[in-house]
């Protein structure tokens, strides 16, 4: 029986990605956001980021800049043909977008969001370095 296919699931492509392609795939991997996610916050269809990430066509030139700034990536990085890309320090994908809206509210909610973040890593670590029993 064959398995309906869901957003979370990659397609098997019938010939290999190409390398434009493949870049834009691993950088938007790398930033944690998915196709749709990646596309609402750049103003395409879904749809462009599937047809760009498996194509040798390059974005179109106003989605570019738009694509660059989320990725956390240069603009000719974008298009380098070498793995190694100078990333910008800082959250990407969907933690930017939230930590930017955050910085808009007032000081006191900002305050207890950064509250709640650091309790939660606090809490989170702890976890993490205390085994345990089960």
């Amino acid at each position: 029986m064959k398995q309906a296919y869901n957003d979370l699931m990659p397609r098997n492509l019938s010939k290999p990605r190409p390398p434009q392609g493949e870049r834009l795939l691993k950088l938007r991997q790398e930033a944690g956001i998915s196709q749709r996610e990646l596309a609402k916050l750049i103003g395409e269809p879904q749809q462009n980021v599937a047809f760009w990430e498996q194509s040798d066509k390059p974005p179109k030139s106003d989605a570019v800049p738009k694509l660059a700034k989320i990725l956390g990536v240069r603009i000719e990085d974008l298009f380098a043909l070498t793995d190694d890309i100078p990333r910008k320090n800082g959250p990407t994908g969907r933690l930017k977008t939230l930590f930017e809206s955050v910085a808009k509210l007032p000081r006191r909610q900002q305050d207890k969001v950064m509250e709640f973040i650091t309790a939660f890593v606090s809490h989170y670590q702890q976890t993490k370095e205390t085994p345990q029993v089960v």
